[in-house]
């Protein structure tokens, strides 16, 4: 009974391995990276894997991660292999730097009040709605006791948060991610749109130096200064501007700074 179970194992395995991936899965594998921050169970990265396997994704990217013994592989199951190629990271600067990542997307499940302007969160699906696949986007998962932190949250373009009930918002990694996930397969094949390129990383750096110099001009205190900045930083990001938007915005912004000199 067990050899029978073994072949029809590793046949199942073949069959899956002989399956072609289309291109806009391809593109998926290629730009997304899965980020976990200091894991503490391995187990839980197993379960992660699993589930980037559901969904197309290898690239698994691990922060200061606890030990990796024997559930962060058994878990994983047909997954095995994304635990075992994982790239591991003292920090997450060190990821981003050497990843030369375009777009960070945290996640939460206790997003902040109005006034934490850094943690208004996106749905699932309007993630998986607006993104770029063209780009490097890392999606990052935060530990399983406290998630992300405040420095780490003020360091994504933008947030992410699963409606879930209030008397238990909090869920399990792997459940999150596979939501999250879902809705990011489900939207694969809505990049490339022909003319419609969102602006590059650098763009918008250029953008947001220009808005902070036409707020550094303001007569208004340094936290307003710097709220205002943080704004027009999450409004940029949640709507996924195009190069020529945003080409057209700096043009404006520095027209209002000569007009504001003179």
């Amino acid at each position: 009974m067990k050899d029978k179970e073994k072949t029809s194992t590793n046949r199942g395995k073949s069959q899956l391995k002989e399956i072609n991936v289309d291109e806009n899965t391809l593109r998926l594998q290629k730009n997304i990276y899965v980020v976990f921050v200091e894991c503490e169970s391995p187990g839980n990265v197993g379960f992660l894997a699993r589930t980037m396997g559901n969904f197309g994704l290898k690239n698994l990217v691990l922060i200061n991660p606890c030990e990796l013994e024997g559930p962060a592989y058994y878990q994983a199951m047909h997954a095995r292999e994304t635990v075992e190629n994982a790239d591991i990271y003292n920090t997450l600067d060190e990821f981003i730097e050497d990843k030369q990542i375009d777009f960070i997307v945290g996640s939460t499940g206790a997003p902040g009040g109005s006034y934490n302007l850094s943690r208004i969160p996106l749905t699932p699906e309007e993630l998986g709605q607006s993104m770029n696949y063209n780009d490097k986007i890392a999606i990052l998962l935060g530990r399983e006791g406290n998630g992300l932190t405040n420095a780490e949250i003020d360091m994504c373009d933008l947030i992410v948060s699963i409606p879930t009930d209030p008397s238990y918002p909090i869920m399990n990694i792997s459940h999150a991610a596979a939501i999250i996930l879902y809705e990011v397969f489900k939207h694969r094949n809505d990049f490339p749109v022909e003319g419609l390129e969102e602006s590059t990383k650098l763009e918008k750096e250029y953008l947001l130096k220009d808005m902070e110099e036409l707020i550094d001009t303001l007569p208004i205190p340094e936290h307003k200064k710097k709220n205002g900045l943080k704004t027009f930083k999450n409004i940029v990001n949640r709507a996924f501007i195009t190069g020529r938007e945003a080409h057209t915005l700096k043009g404006i912004l520095r027209r209002l700074k000569g007009n504001m000199k003179e």
